[in-house]
C-alpha cells in the first residue's frame, strides 16, 4: 500500500510541474474561442408548450392556433390547471405553458433555468399572439425558477459537466499516454504493484482534483454567484461522482487508443471538447439542432449530466425526477469502464 501512495504522491507532483499540461489549461480558453465563433444557430424552433385553459372559447381557439400553425411552438397538451401545467415543466415534459383566463389575460409560464431561452420563447409567443391579442387578452409572463433571469443560474452546471470532463478525460488520457511514449510504462508494469493499481494510483490525482473543482464551483455558484442549491447536496455530489467516474474510464479508453500525447490531445479534442460545448445543451437548446445531430447528442455523457445538475441544483426536484440521467450515467460508466479495462488487459497480454 506504501508503494500505491507513492505512485499517487509521484503522480501528484508530476502534473504540478508538467510544462505540456499547463499548455494544454491555458490553450484551452483559445479553442473555446474558435468553437463558439463557429457556434449552432440558437434560433427558436419546437418550443413544448401546453394550454391551460378551462372552457375553449373561440378567442381562445384563434389564438392557439396562430401559435400551433408557428414554426417555433408545439402544442402538446391541454390541462385545466396551471399546477398541472407547472408539474409538466418540472418534469420536463414541457418548455412553456400559456394561461388562458375568463378575463381574457394571458400568462405566460417559461422554464427559466436558462434565462437567455426564456427570453426568447416569452418575445416569440408575444409576437405571434400579438394580432390575436391585440384587444382580446392582456399578457403576464411569469419565470419558473429563475424569476430575475440570471445567466448564471444556466451556465454553473454547464460549467461543470465540461471542467469535469476535459480535466478527469483529457487530462488522464494524456497522462497514461506519456509513459508510453517515454518507454517508461513497462518499468511500472514490472514493480511490485499490479499493473490495474498502477492504473488506479495515476487516475487518483485527477479524481481528487475533479472532486476539489466540484465543490470550488459549488461553493463559488452558492456564496459569490449567489445560485441557489435548491436540491439535495447529497444527490449533487453522489451524480457528479458517477459522472467523474465516467470521465476517468474514457480518458483510460482514449489512452489504449492513443501512442503519442499529440495523438490524445487530438483525440480528446474531437470526441470531447467539441461534442461537450456543442452538442450537450450546454450553450445550445438540442432541439433546435438538425435531427442528426439531436441523435449524436444522445451518446454524449455531458448531456445527461448537465440535464441532471439544472434539475438538482435550480429546480430542486428529488433523485426520481433525475433517475433517467443517472441511469444513462451510470450504464455508460459500466460500459466505458469494461472496455477500457479489457483494452488494457489485452494491451499487457
Amino acid at each position: 500500500m506504501d508503494i500505491f501512495f507513492a505512485f499517487v504522491i509521484k503522480e501528484a507532483k508530476h502534473i504540478l510541474r508538467d510544462k505540456r499540461t499547463m499548455l494544454i489549461l491555458f490553450g484551452m480558453p483559445v479553442v473555446l474561442m474558435l468553437l463558439f465563433g463557429f457556434a449552432i444557430t440558437t434560433d427558436v424552433k419546437n418550443v413544448r408548450t401546453v394550454v391551460v385553459c378551462s372552457e375553449m372559447s373561440p378567442r381562445t381557439q384563434q389564438a392557439v392556433e396562430r401559435l400551433s400553425q408557428s414554426e417555433y411552438f408545439i402544442i402538446t397538451q391541454t390541462v385545466n390547471t396551471p399546477h398541472e401545467a407547472e408539474q409538466l415543466i418540472r418534469n420536463q415534459k414541457a418548455d412553456m405553458a400559456l394561461v388562458f383566463a375568463q378575463n381574457h389575460g394571458v400568462q405566460i409560464m417559461v422554464d427559466g433555468c436558462d434565462p437567455n431561452m426564456a427570453q426568447q420563447w416569452t418575445t416569440y409567443a408575444q409576437q405571434t399572439l400579438a394580432p390575436a391579442n391585440s384587444s382580446l387578452f392582456t399578457l403576464h409572463s411569469s419565470l419558473l425558477y429563475n424569476p430575475q433571469m440570471r445567466s448564471a443560474y444556466n451556465f454553473v452546471p454547464a460549467i461543470m459537466g465540461m471542467l469535469l470532463m476535459l480535466i478527469c478525460a483529457m487530462m488522464t488520457s494524456i497522462s497514461i499516454v506519456r509513459e508510453k511514449e517515454r518507454d517508461t510504462m513497462e518499468v511500472l508494469l514490472v514493480s511490485p504493484v499490479k499493473p490495474l493499481m498502477v492504473i488506479i494510483a495515476k487516475a487518483v490525482p485527477y479524481l481528487v482534483m475533479a472532486f476539489a473543482i466540484l465543490i470550488t464551483i459549488l461553493l463559488m455558484a452558492r456564496f459569490v454567484l449567489e445560485v441557489p442549491l435548491a436540491g439535495s447536496l447529497f444527490w449533487i455530489i453522489i451524480v457528479s461522482l458517477i459522472y467523474i467516474l465516467l470521465a476517468l474510464s474514457l480518458g483510460l479508453l482514449i489512452s489504449n487508443v492513443a501512442q503519442t500525447q499529440l495523438v490524445a490531445l487530438l483525440l480528446s479534442a474531437m470526441v470531447l471538447l467539441m461534442p461537450v460545448v456543442m452538442l450537450s445543451g450546454m450553450l445550445f437548446p438540442i432541439e433546435s439542432m438538425p435531427a442528426v445531430l439531436q441523435w449524436i447528442s444522445a451518446v454524449v455523457p455531458p448531456r445527461y449530466y448537465i440535464q441532471a445538475m439544472r434539475k438538482l441544483m435550480i429546480m430542486g426536484v428529488g433523485i426520481r425526477e433525475v433517475a433517467q440521467e443517472v441511469a444513462i450515467l451510470s450504464g455508460m460508466t459500466i460500459l466505458l469502464l469494461t472496455v477500457a479495462l479489457k483494452k488494457f488487459k489485452q494491451r499487457l497480454e
